[in-house]
């Protein structure tokens, strides 16, 4: 059985899929009486899965007429994903970035769950036995090399 934070998160990826600008305002309020639950619930899921890194940007206002807008972000096209990924990756990346960069490609359907599944164990930090900054250094040519395969090939 899913918890009331999954549901939230489903509920808000169909409104923004359905959404043809791409994005979604919400007020905190209405969306806390819709699920039965306090609004610092629905704080939780925004803030830990609709992060910048898993592909989303949220602009809160507080206040009367305040509201939570989400907008998702549109990976760019194939031909262009070699540049993005190294612009995205860099020469270091860390755990928490990696897998907030495999999320996205995930969920834009660029890796199955196995894949992402795969890399991620590949990229962990008790796969990667060595100290910061070496690790991340590591983690960043593994995670290019392997994107770089997997995306040639679709």
């Amino acid at each position: 059985m899913r918890n009331v934070s999954d549901i939230i998160e489903q509920y808000l990826k169909s409104m923004l899929l359905e959404s043809p600008q791409g994005l979604v305002e919400i007020q905190r309020n209405d969306l806390a009486d819709r699920f039965s639950c306090v609004p610092s619930q629905i704080n939780y899921v925004i803030s830990t899965r609709f992060t910048l890194e898993k592909g989303y940007v949220v602009e809160s206002k507080r206040g009367g007429g305040g509201y939570i807008r989400i907008q998702r972000i549109q990976l760019p096209a194939q031909h262009a994903i070699h540049t993005h990924l190294h612009q995205s990756i860099g020469e270091e990346i860390s755990q928490s970035a990696a897998e907030g960069l495999i999320y996205q490609l995930e969920e834009a359907h660029f890796l199955s769950k196995r894949e992402a599944g795969l890399i991620k164990a590949a990229l962990s930090r008790d796969t990667l036995l060595l100290k910061l900054p070496y690790r991340d250094q590591l983690r960043a040519r593994l995670l290019k090399a392997m994107l770089i395969s997997l995306l040639a090939v679709k």
